[in-house]
């Protein structure tokens, strides 16, 4: 059947036969493809999707947002959505950027299973089913390794490699590439997750902040046939700001005090021992302190230290402030056994694999 929009002829076939979901009741699995300016990639996808889908047997919804496109793509998204009841639309005011785009779609998903895919047409719908399958291994986030990367070598590739050693090493979670946006996650590890600026590629750090069990796996990567990419090298300032911005979330957040305060200790040693060097040089040796930028540098380090221990107990007060005002706690509940009535909102176990769980991710 030819249905017409704009300029374009789209080719759409009648959806087969979906698994019945009451709107009412959890689907097993939500497909988030965020899209900006995809409008010849749009269709592909979705019958690509939608077969692959519909041979799983399973219960699904997916979720194309668009980003503020200009061009074709709401209009084709909206004939998709007549089609099939199985496609949500969710349309952005503006270009916030892609993790928005995916926040937008992780805040409105039914699934109990999270798959997220990019709508460019260089993720392969295919690997779905695969990362679904280690999810039922007992894996909580399945994510793609673009093994053999269809992309330029100097504004794409390197910068992907430097990029993944970094985050790798500071993170210490250990994966080989954390820009692929081709991964799966059980509902319950993404959802009181909130991103910003460019940190969609850093889920997997803040998985294992809730101590999720995770693997890494070889997916297809095409070669952009259509359209543009919408990334260049102006976003590796990003991604390192926003590196550091994990690296203190992950390991202080419940605590900055440690972060601050060592800094300020530090400052306090470094003034110290400028200030023992001072006076030895002056009685000892007969160096005035005018000839000597120790007494500055011992100033400096004391000023530097109270600042930094003032800002940590600020942070303090703000670290209580997020988690007594939100009822939030400095702990996350796997699994609960044995309790009478209603679990705390933290406990999983509902969500949680029955499966033993494997000793560790690859």
């Amino acid at each position: 059947m030819n249905k017409t929009v704009g300029h374009a002829s789209l080719h759409l076939h009648t959806p087969p036969a979906r698994i019945d979901v009451a709107a009412d009741q959890l689907v097993q699995i939500s497909i988030v493809i965020p899209l900006y300016n995809e409008q010849d990639n749009v269709i592909p996808t979705y019958e690509s999707l939608r077969g692959v889908m519909s041979e799983l047997g399973r219960s699904y919804e997916i979720l194309f947002i668009d980003d503020g496109s200009s061009d074709q793509t709401a209009a084709r998204l909206v004939t998709i959505a007549a089609r099939d009841p199985a496609v949500k639309i969710i349309t952005l005011a503006r270009n916030f950027g892609q993790t928005a785009a995916i926040m937008a779609g992780m805040d409105h998903v039914r699934g109990e299973v999270l798959a997220i895919m990019d709508g460019d047409g260089q993720n392969d719908a295919h690997d779905i089913p695969n990362l679904l399958a280690k999810l039922d291994e007992g894996y909580d986030v399945a994510s793609g390794w673009r093994q053999h990367r269809h992309d330029s070598l100097l504004t794409r590739k390197i910068p992907s490699w430097a990029a993944n050693w970094l985050i790798s090493r500071l993170t210490g979670v250990h994966q080989r590439d954390f820009g692929c946006t081709m991964r799966a996650y059980r509902s319950w590890v993404v959802r009181e997750l909130k991103l910003y600026g460019e940190m969609h590629r850093f889920i997997p750090a803040f998985a294992s902040m809730v101590g999720a069990r995770m693997i890494e796996i070889p997916v297809t990567h095409h070669p952009r046939t259509k359209g543009t990419s919408k990334y260049g090298l102006e976003r590796v300032v990003k991604v390192i700001l926003d590196l550091m911005v994990t690296i203190f979330l992950r390991s202080y957040l419940a605590r900055p005090i440690y972060l601050f305060g060592s800094f300020a200790l530090f400052c306090f040693v470094i003034g110290f021992l400028a200030g023992v060097y001072a006076i030895y040089l002056k009685l000892v040796v007969g160096t005035s302190f005018i000839l000597t930028p120790l007494p500055l540098a011992v100033i400096t380090a004391a000023l530097m230290g109270v600042m930094s221990l003032l800002m940590g107990l600020l942070a303090e007060t703000l670290s209580r402030t997020y988690y007594e005002s939100q009822g939030k706690t400095p702990y996350i509940i796997r699994e609960l056994i044995n309790f009478d009535g209603a679990n705390p909102p933290q406990a999983r176990s509902n969500e949680i694999a029955c499966a033993e769980s494997p000793a560790s991710s690859e």
